[in-house]
């Protein structure tokens, strides 16, 4: 593969590590991704309590396409800093991360990813809150929020004015996309505008959710996905083949930037 006419716009199937190695220092100016959370290896099977109901059908517990999400801790912490090494090697002086995680309970304790993102330039903790979720535990109440890690290069500045948003984001799951753990497309586009950003990799990417936003603002898009499925998903997607871009919620949200943007 050859950089960048075998990136730039282009759908990867392939391992994310291994893809990003191929990718030069300094060749991207932002990261925005969720990789799998590893849940299904959850000490308290939290995802289900045998009844059915609700979430017996939810696409989550079957797990992703082409990865079980079930690793031994230690090995899913060491393949995610892998994966942030790489992250951080492509990104240029001005690029930073958006890491989007899940802090869960294990063993009766908090698991705050702090094992994964640890040594890395944290420069802030961004609360999206999505409400809903699933928790059969009654040892401590149902999590209704996810972090995003800010992960940045010392020269990373913002978009004119997106500083003066504020650090917890609520907006709603795409509750109408087969993936199994979608981005919603407001919370793509409020990260993609509030950066200057004009190469966009997402090495995670799922159903093709940080492609349909970069293109519609007019950005360049790198993703890289495992599954075969995901990518034609991904790539359908971004052709506008596939599925209706989610709108509910999008437009109220995003008018907030642009009015601090006008200001």
């Amino acid at each position: 593969m050859t950089f960048p006419q075998d990136f730039i716009n282009k759908i990867i199937s392939g391992d994310s590590v291994e893809t990003m190695k191929k990718i030069p220092d300094d060749s991207v100016n932002l990261v925005v991704t969720s990789p799998p959370y590893n849940l299904k290896n959850s000490t308290g099977n939290g995802m289900k309590d045998g009844r059915g109901g609700k979430w017996s059908s939810a696409a989550l517990i079957n797990g992703y396409s082409h990865y079980d999400d079930c690793m031994p801790h230690d090995k899913y912490v060491k393949w995610q800093r892998a994966c942030l090494e790489e992250m951080m090697r492509v990104i240029n002086d001005h690029g930073a991360i958006f890491y989007n995680h899940k802090w869960r309970v294990q063993n009766g304790l908090l698991q705050d990813r702090q094992d994964i993102v640890s040594g890395f330039p944290v420069r802030q903790i961004i609360i999206w809150r999505r409400k809903g979720g699933i928790n059969f535990n009654a040892g401590y109440f149902l999590p209704t929020y996810e972090v995003i890690y800010l992960i940045a290069k010392k020269n990373f500045k913002l978009a004119k004015k997106a500083n003066a948003l504020g650090d917890i984001w609520e907006f709603t799951q795409d509750m109408n996309n087969p993936h199994p753990a979608p981005f919603p497309e407001a919370l793509i586009e409020r990260i993609i505008s509030s950066t200057t950003a004009d190469v966009i990799l997402d090495p995670f990417m799922g159903s093709g959710t940080t492609g349909v936003i970069a293109k519609k603002l007019g950005r360049k898009y790198i993703g890289i996905d495992i599954s075969p499925k995901y990518c034609k998903m991904a790539e359908d997607r971004i052709a506008g083949n596939g599925m209706q871009r989610e709108t509910k919620g999008l437009k109220p949200q995003m008018d907030l930037f642009k009015q601090l943007q006008q200001a």
